[in-house]
């Protein structure tokens, strides 16, 4: 599973057995942002930035920032974190080689 809310049910929560919080930086969510709502979907830059803040920024501080304390593993620097994503495919190939032998 995966979203930006996917911690906030405690249900979905109990379903999982492992939780990663890939986090990224404040300004490099808003540039992505800025790039994709202008050129992809025509949107003025006035517009996305009172959109981020008007909606956009409260809710990932009152929703998306608290639920990292649920995560088992947080991943900072998003997807640019070579080592911990490495560390991650690492560990998920054993357990998955596990499996197949039935040692789990």
């Amino acid at each position: 599973m995966e979203g930006i809310l996917i911690f906030w049910d405690r249900k979905l929560r109990d379903l999982m057995d492992i939780k990663i919080f890939v986090d990224t930086a404040d300004d490099i969510r808003l540039v992505r942002r800025l790039l994709r709502d202008t050129s992809e979907r025509g949107r003025s830059l006035e517009h996305v930035i009172g959109q981020y803040m008007g909606t956009v920024r409260p809710s990932h501080l009152s929703f998306v920032e608290p639920s990292k304390r649920y995560a088992d593993l947080i991943i900072p620097e998003g997807g640019e974190n070579k080592v911990a994503i490495n560390i991650v495919v690492s560990n998920f190939k054993h357990l998955l080689s596990l499996d197949a032998l039935g040692k789990t």
